[in-house]
């Protein structure tokens, strides 16, 4: 692993050895380039090898959303937790002007209003509420890329299996589980990839 990233980002020695000790536990090198950095930085982030299995990703859909981003397209975020989780990026979160209402959570009012300031070609990364999920999916957003890796145990398997019904691209999972920090590493996977790296071999 290169001590150097693009935009010079330096890798902590930590993290290259926690890279080392993922793929000493996990053979990750059959994955597409950009699947195995989302997988891998997923993983990273919350020290579970079952997310290798659990993720459910499409790496013509990462291409895209990676070429995307690094022309400068919005990010969208559901909560702060996972705007603070990605670096080197300006985020959108609106959750701060939100409001609930009869039969609309905050979180979901919250996607609203991101929608009505970015428009369509965003990359929505939502972690939190599966209800911005959900709202999201109502939305004509027309999304580069929905992160959606919501957790808990009301709705977020059912959101998660409602994106990947939707035919949107998507990156998502299959369980219960997810949160902001996964959330936020699917993103920076793909903002710590150089532009080229759909072009290399894995």
């Amino acid at each position: 692993m290169s001590q150097v990233l693009p935009g010079s980002r330096v890798v902590h020695p930590i993290e290259r050895e926690s890279f080392r000790r993922l793929r000493s536990r996990l053979d990750t090198s059959h994955f597409p380039p950009l699947t195995r950095a989302v997988v891998e930085r997923v993983i990273h982030s919350a020290a579970d090898l079952e997310y290798a299995n659990d993720l459910v990703t499409d790496e013509l859909a990462l291409e895209r959303a990676h070429a995307a981003l690094h022309a400068g397209a919005p990010v969208v975020v559901d909560v702060e937790m996972v705007a603070a989780g990605i670096t080197r990026r300006d985020t959108v979160c609106r959750l701060r002007d939100a409001r609930s209402g009869p039969g609309l959570t905050r979180s979901a009012h919250a996607v609203r209003l991101a929608y009505e300031e970015v428009g369509p070609g965003a990359l929505w990364v939502i972690g939190c509420a599966p209800t911005a999920l959900e709202e999201l999916l109502t939305l004509d957003a027309a999304p580069v890329l929905v992160i959606g890796l919501p957790v808990g145990f009301v709705g977020a398997a059912e959101s998660k299996a409602a994106l990947r019904e939707s035919g949107l691209p998507a990156v998502s999972n299959v369980s219960e589980k997810g949160g902001s920090a996964v959330a936020a590493a699917a993103l920076n996977a793909l903002l710590y990839q150089p532009v080229s790296v759909s072009e290399e071999k894995s």
